[in-house]
């Protein structure tokens, strides 16, 4: 749901409501959350929480993966090790939301190709260009709305749908804020730039790839809607496309998703938000 104030605000706008505006503005919306990756390379890296919420929300909350599958309550599969894993901490430390972005050895597919069709003729970028955004997820209870818990999770649309509309009523402090998953794409950015991966691969669902593109994240799909844990399409994303278009069409989101991580130099400029 877009919450917007006087006129109608061009595609591009930031669907944030006016507090969650400013405290983009000052910052705040931002400090009080912990971002943190880890190297699934590593032995040990990755910390068994971020393979539990994933098994209590794949596995538990939504039933695609079989519990009896998993590995003593951790859900994980053969990409882990060639991940990078993202990870959103609430002050207190609790894990409240994470994604991966996978790199395959040269012998391995992407996942996303293990379950859906490419247009005849589509030609990818190099392999070495490319990660896939895989298992983005937000704690039940941290979920703002309906989108904000869909990303990585194919097919749950439609469930979280009634859950959505319930949660409508409750005042807008006690809704988490967007900038939690803005958080998580920043820290992805921020890897990729210095990893020098210039293309993200996605499954998602039409209306998810239609939401991210009014806020600048021009997906473009790639092949047909499948069946893959209900209707997704594959969707490609070129970052160095995302950013001129940010610079051109939404500057104040620009600044702030290619701040430099620990620059407390980096100054903020947001317009004011329309009355």
């Amino acid at each position: 749901m877009m919450v917007q104030f006087g006129p109608k605000k061009p595609e591009s706008a930031l669907p944030l409501s006016r507090e969650e505006y400013s405290a983009l503005a000052d910052g705040s919306a931002a400090n009080h959350k912990i971002f943190r990756s880890f190297r699934g390379g590593a032995l040990g890296a990755v910390p068994p929480e971020i393979f539990k919420l994933r098994y209590e929300v794949y596995c538990l909350e939504y039933a695609f993966l079989r519990p009896e599958a998993s590995n003593d309550g951790l859900e994980q599969d053969e990409y882990e090790e060639c991940s990078t894993h993202f990870a959103a901490y609430a002050s207190d430390e609790t894990l409240i939301g994470t994604v991966r972005l996978v790199q395959p050895e040269r012998a391995q597919c992407y996942p996303l190709e293990l379950h859906c069709h490419l247009f005849a003729g589509h030609e990818m970028p190099p392999r070495h260009l490319m990660a896939e955004i895989s298992r983005l997820i937000v704690r039940k209870g941290h979920r703002r709305q309906r989108a904000d818990s869909l990303y990585g999770v194919p097919g749950a649309e439609r469930r979280e749908h009634d859950n959505w509309l319930r949660n409508l009523g409750r005042r807008a402090h006690d809704r988490e804020s967007p900038m939690l998953l803005f958080g998580l794409y920043r820290e992805m950015y921020r890897h990729s730039l210095a990893s020098g991966i210039r293309y993200w691969l996605a499954a998602m669902e039409r209306s998810l790839a239609r939401s991210l593109q009014r806020m600048g994240f021009a997906f473009n799909a790639i092949g047909p809607q499948t069946d893959y844990y209900g209707a997704v399409t594959p969707y490609l994303l070129d970052l160095r496309r995302l950013e001129l278009h940010l610079a051109q069409h939404n500057p104040a989101l620009s600044a702030w998703f290619t701040e430099p991580a620990g620059n407390p130099h980096y100054r903020r400029h947001m317009p004011p938000l329309p009355e």
